[in-house]
């Protein structure tokens, strides 16, 4: 597993060498698709290694169309740098210098160390750490309107409804946006969607990292549906409104940090069928596409009711594994045989003021 720790470093840098960085990566964005090495750049001045690392990155990447000087760093591939474990430190040939670390010291090798004038973005692979199978599972309901992620354990009858803040802030910065473009501060435009971006990030690490600790707390897995071509499959369905609030939720990220701390804290995770789940009642099973109404869910054949997204929460939590082939039936979960099912108290709201 890939890590990435920030570090500041303490060296005194020459400023050149990053003057220097500057102009290889404006060249390497500039040819675009031409055979470069670092003899091709030599002029520059800079070293071999970090010359291909910086040639490597903005001359091979489609997507940086422009190279931005204040986010141009010294990359140094891992190859060469010494480890310490002892004293805690790592020395880099190219610059002749030693700095020390205080992240964790089991990892097995340097993939790469970013340098600007005061930090240093330091990538390691750490041995993976084994996944624990479980018997019982959490499930997690994705939403991009009121609660996005709502959490339920139906061992425990437990329920989270977490992230209200992002429709909100889409919906903010979506309207931000259009009064700078109507007056044509374009440049203002990307500032306002990079802090949305910022904080969108920061609320979904603190979301996901809260999940996963809770998971590893109570010795559970975490069940969540597969949205892969959401988007494409509900386009139609919405009016406009709409599809700018499902377009804009980033399901794709919050699976990707799920996926990635999951696998950190051991914490096996699974991708379970979308299908059903908000219209099948977690206490009989019974499937009806009337039994939801909205945010509203009531069963016609038991008379359970519960919030919709609360309901599919449990649904995903019970639901059979990817690779089980036999589906519990409702008369055994009734026996208490099968999947166990979600009890009706002590259901409670998360209080965490970082995460709501």
């Amino acid at each position: 597993m890939i890590l990435t720790f920030k570090v500041k470093h303490n060296l005194q840098l020459d400023p050149s060498l990053f003057e220097k960085a500057i102009k290889v990566a404006q060249f390497a964005c500039e040819h675009k698709g031409e055979q470069m090495s670092s003899k091709t750049v030599k002029c520059f001045g800079l070293h071999s290694h970090i010359s291909c690392q910086l040639i490597r990155k903005y001359g091979k990447n489609k997507t940086i169309k422009r190279v931005n000087p204040r986010n141009v760093k010294l990359i140094v591939p891992g190859q060469r740098v010494k480890i310490d474990h002892a004293s805690h430190s790592l020395y880099v040939p190219q610059f002749k210098t030693t700095f020390n670390f205080w992240f964790r010291n089991d990892f097995t090798k340097v993939n790469q160390i970013e340098f600007d004038k005061k930090w240093a973005w330091v990538s390691v692979t750490v041995p993976d750490v084994e996944i624990t199978k479980h018997d019982k599972f959490i499930g997690i309901d994705l939403n991009s309107t009121s609660h996005s992620v709502v959490v339920a354990d139906p061992s425990t009858g437990k329920v989270k409804k977490l992230g209200k803040q992002i429709p909100f802030l889409k919906k903010k910065y979506k309207n931000i946006r259009k009064k700078l473009q109507k007056q044509g501060n374009f440049k203002q435009v990307k500032q306002v969607s990079k802090r949305e971006r910022n904080k969108t990030q920061d609320l979904l690490h603190k979301i996901t990292t809260n999940i996963v600790k809770e998971a590893k707390k109570e010795r559970k897995g975490i069940r969540i549906e597969d949205l892969k071509g959401i988007r494409k499959r509900c386009s139609k369905k919405y009016h406009k409104e709409m599809n700018f609030t499902l377009n804009s939720w980033p399901f794709f990220e919050f699976r990707r940090m799920l996926t990635y701390k999951a696998k950190k804290f051991g914490v096996e995770l699974q991708a379970i069928d979308p299908r059903w789940t908000s219209q099948k009642c977690s206490r009989c099973g019974c499937v009806d596409k009337q039994n939801r109404h909205g945010k509203k869910f009531y069963c016609k054949t038991c008379g359970h009711v519960d919030h919709a997204d609360v309901n599919a929460a449990f649904n995903i939590a019970l639901h059979p594994a990817p690779t089980e082939k036999r589906v519990i039936s409702s008369r055994e979960r009734d026996r208490g045989e099968g999947s166990v099912a979600p009890r009706m108290g002590n259901r409670m709201k998360a209080t965490n003021p970082q995460v709501l």
